[in-house]
This record gives C-alpha cells, sequence and structure tokens, in this order.
C-alpha cells in the first residue's frame, strides 16, 4: 500500500504540476513568437485568416487523394489509436472519477468489457506503430531516441492498465500502483517531447491555413 499511497499522492500530484506547467510554458513560446506582418493583398475570393486556419486543420487529418494509397496503413492506424486512447482514457469509470476529482465534470462510463477490448486494440496500434517505425527504412532513419521515449510512455500506460482492469501479473493494488505510476511518467514527459504535438499541431497547421488562404492556395 505504501507504493500505492506514494503513486496516489505526491507522484501524481507533482506530475499534474509538471504537465500544466510544462504544457502552459510551451504554449506561451509558441504564442510569443514575434511574427512578421504579411503586408501583401489577400487573392481576391480568399476566405478569412480564421476560416483558413479551421479548414486546414480539418483538411489535413486525411491525405490528399494523390497520397492515400502511400500513406493508408499509418493514417488508418493512426485513427484506431487515437480513438482507442481517446475512450479509454474517457470512457472507462475509474478514470471519469479521476478527472471529476480535478474539474468537476463528469459523464456517463461506457462498460468495462468494452474499454477493456478497445484497450487492446489501442495497444496493438502502438506495437504495429513501433513495428514500422523499426522496419521501414526511411521511418528507421528518422527515428531517435525521443521518438521511442514517446511510444514507450504511451504505451505503459496501456498496458499496466489493461493488466490491473484485467488482474494479471501481481496484487492488484500493485498494478494500479504501477498503472498510476506509469501516467505519471506519461504527464511529466508530456511537454517536453513529441507528445506535445497533440496541441501543436492546431498551430502549425492552422499557421499554414492562413498563410496559403491569404495567397489563394487550395490546401
Amino acid at each position: 500500500m505504501e507504493l500505492l499511497d506514494f503513486a496516489r499522492g505526491p507522484a501524481l500530484t507533482f506530475a499534474v504540476a509538471v504537465f500544466v506547467l510544462g504544457t502552459l510554458w510551451r504554449l506561451a513560446g509558441v504564442l510569443l513568437l514575434p511574427r512578421m506582418r504579411d503586408l501583401s493583398p489577400a487573392r481576391e475570393g480568399a476566405p478569412p485568416l480564421l476560416l483558413g486556419a479551421l479548414r486546414t486543420i480539418v483538411r489535413r487529418m486525411w491525405p490528399r487523394k494523390e497520397f492515400v494509397q502511400a500513406t493508408m496503413f499509418i493514417t488508418i492506424n493512426s485513427f484506431v489509436f487515437h480513438i482507442g486512447l481517446a475512450i479509454v482514457v474517457f470512457g472507462l469509470a475509474p478514470h471519469i472519477l479521476f478527472i471529476r476529482s480535478l474539474t468537476g465534470l463528469s459523464w456517463p462510463a461506457l462498460p468495462s468489457n468494452l474499454v477493456l477490448a478497445v484497450g487492446v486494440v489501442t495497444l496493438a496500434s502502438l506495437l504495429a506503430i513501433l513495428t514500422r517505425r523499426l522496419t521501414h527504412p526511411v521511418m528507421r532513419l528518422l527515428s531517435h531516441t525521443g521518438d521511442y521515449l514517446s511510444w514507450l510512455v504511451t504505451a505503459l500506460p496501456v498496458l499496466t492498465g489493461l493488466l490491473a482492469t484485467a488482474h494479471i501479473g501481481a496484487r492488484y493494488e500493485t498494478l494500479l500502483a504501477l498503472h498510476i505510476l506509469s501516467i505519471a511518467v506519461f504527464l511529466i514527459w508530456f511537454p517536453f517531447g513529441k507528445l506535445m504535438h497533440a496541441f501543436l499541431f492546431v498551430f502549425s497547421r492552422g499557421a499554414t491555413g492562413m498563410r496559403f488562404s491569404h495567397r489563394g492556395v487550395n490546401t
């Protein structure tokens, strides 16, 4: 119980503080970057900048038709992983209770067996991502320690959560403590690794959409 008390208490509290402060620091660094004003007139019929940004953010969620066949696996697998992870995080009753303790927000939980099945699919998706990174020549060349660390800190909470739910490998209290500690590691790493793309992709795609729509480019 000492490990579980540590995980639920000081470890998780520290991790949430690092996550919030680190994320705000990274976002502030992006928002406070100096900008050069575009003095060129907008192309005739160009949409408002905000509309151009939103359009690009949504459109870039699916590749252009010229690249669909070449990127089909990674695109479908990415949807499976992100949707599966969202269901696991926001659909399991204990997770909802934890979120309510932090924010006061709550909603109905999904059946535990359904979330467990989705968790298995999500873990399989993560393994597929790792396999492709290790076997694809270009991906292997471009990958570095940060990529593999981001994969590891994402996969561990899913794996330990499945083990705790199924009561496999150790006492439930020990598995729960390891699950919470893996979440703490995830939260601490999040602002400083590539996982931050969960927030930053909005800014990068939005900026691209504003620049291109101003020039009349169809993104």
